[in-house]
């Protein structure tokens, strides 16, 4: 692994999502709606980080006093509040590393973080560019010669694009990206 630590997928990641799906369910006993393993470390057969990301939704990610204090004593530690993004909320977790998304039942993101995983868990071609694309930009962000996520949008929108107008849960207009 080299400083950024994509490296190649690991059948224990599914294991590690376990841990964490297990604890938020015990720290939040009947306040979860649902709780999804989402990100690159979901998707079998593709290289990622070794951080597993979680989205939790509960009844409402506005109420602080629902969650935040059982999520903190059982070592979860909040890093972000995006109110203007779909009222998320972010925490990291330490062993296994693990990231947490909270966001309200209505939220768009973690219905088009399910798109994203499920299409590549299907789509061999798609799968095989993005797990190329990431290695290739492993260490990218690191040392300030660029940034890793902003180089691989182009790639990311053209899948979203593909898996979105495959999926008929969703009104989609393809719209591709301009060239260039």
């Amino acid at each position: 692994m080299n400083v950024a630590g994509v490296v190649p997928a690991n059948p224990g990641w599914s294991g590690e999502f376990d841990e964490i799906r297990m604890l938020l369910v015990r720290s939040l006993p009947g306040r979860t709606v649902r709780i999804d393993h989402v990100g690159s470390t979901a998707v079998p057969g593709l290289p990622a980080k070794p951080i597993i990301d979680v989205d939790l939704t509960v009844a409402d990610s506005t109420k602080e006093a629902d969650y935040l204090p059982a999520l903190e004593a059982a070592g979860f530690r909040l890093i972000a509040r995006e109110p203007e993004w779909e009222e998320h909320r972010f925490f990291t977790f330490a062993r296994p590393n693990a990231n947490v998304h909270v966001f309200s039942p209505d939220a768009l993101e973690p219905q088009r973080h399910l798109v994203f995983r499920d299409w590549l868990a299907r789509s061999g071609p798609d799968r095989a560019a993005y797990g190329a694309l990431k290695l290739t930009l492993d260490g990218v962000g690191v040392d300030g010669s660029g940034d890793y996520n902003g180089r691989k949008a182009a790639l990311v929108y053209d899948i979203y694009e593909r898996a979105f107008a495959h999926d008929p849960r969703f009104e989609h207009r393809p719209s591709p990206r301009p060239a260039g």
